[in-house]
């Protein structure tokens, strides 16, 4: 047979495509496999044609993303404006306190006297008169105390103006929270007050008067004196918000009442030192009350707590 007619006649059959499809699927026959467009990516795992003009769509950062939302009343606004907009807030606080400042001392001679005879407890026949060592003395005293009245004055109104600063930006719990703490807060610093001037002062100058008499002829200094007063009082209104501040914590989910009461040692301890670092007192005494007041109101919301099975 010759070479012509072996080639006519054997027909050499179709080769199996290498994906394992059927022989007679039109799309194997059409054109060879090189000829189909290659994939590409854009190297983030995106796989397909690039279209080069074409932006990827993000969403809007005050729609809502993963369940969470921006506050109903956010709007984005310039840093300037924010600026601004604190500075006039912070002005009215400022102007409020001052004009408290300029109330007490038209009264500031009267409430030092007051001040001075109720904070040495009644037992005592004669109070000790207090004593000038400057000439500057009297008038910083007097300003000492009535900037105390000013900034009691001005507290409410800070609190007020830093709620409408933030309230675009909180949420409509959040600001119920707000709401709720700032109120409690102003109430538990006045207790502090009241507690340091009805029956913190008065323990301590019973300690000093007697620990002094019999060696020493006792002269309190009047700026010293209020000195310690203002501090203390100031102090324990800040120590009387422990309560406060252990609530919002656990309502919040930061920490829990069993974990606090599992470390009430390191607390203890805590509130030991910030009582010898804060209070101006030598002799030891007003740290040791301030400390045990702080240990009895945390141990104290512990129990509220436990009662209440928060």
């Amino acid at each position: 047979m010759s070479d012509e007619s072996a080639t006519d006649g054997d027909v050499d059959p179709p080769e199996e495509p290498r994906d394992g499809s059927a022989a007679g699927n039109p799309s194997d026959v059409d054109g060879p496999v090189d000829d189909e467009p290659e994939l590409e990516t854009d190297g983030e795992g995106i796989v397909g044609d690039r279209q080069e003009d074409s932006e990827p769509d993000y969403p809007d950062p005050d729609d809502e993303v993963g369940g969470i939302s921006t506050p109903p009343d956010d709007e984005e606004m310039p840093l300037a404006d924010h600026i601004e907009e604190m500075v006039l807030r912070l002005a009215v606080v400022f102007l409020v306190g001052a004009a408290g400042t300029a109330i007490g001392l038209l009264w500031a001679s009267q409430a030092i006297d007051h001040v001075w005879h109720n904070v040495f407890p009644s037992q005592f026949e004669q109070v000790p008169p207090p004593h000038i060592y400057h000439p500057l003395e009297l008038w910083l005293t007097r300003i000492k105390l009535s900037a105390l009245l000013g900034v009691m004055v001005a507290l409410p109104m800070f609190v007020y103006q830093c709620y409408l600063f933030m309230k675009p930006g909180l949420y409509p719990h959040e600001r119920k929270y707000y709401l709720a703490a700032v109120p409690t807060s102003v109430v538990l610093g006045g207790i502090g007050m009241v507690f340091s001037y009805l029956l913190v002062l008065p323990i301590l100058f019973q300690y000093f008067t007697f620990y002094a008499e019999g060696s020493a002829d006792i002269a309190y200094a009047l700026g010293d004196t209020f000195d310690l007063i203002i501090t203390l009082t100031g102090f324990l209104a800040i120590v009387f918000q422990i309560p406060l501040f252990i609530m919002l914590a656990i309502m919040m989910g930061v920490t829990t009442r069993k974990w606090l009461a599992n470390k009430r040692l390191y607390f203890w301890a805590g509130f030991a030192g910030l009582s010898f670092m804060f209070t101006m007192d030598p002799t030891g005494m007003a740290p040791i009350i301030v400390a045990i007041t702080m240990i009895a109101l945390f141990e104290g919301t512990l129990l509220l707590l436990k009662w209440t099975d928060r």
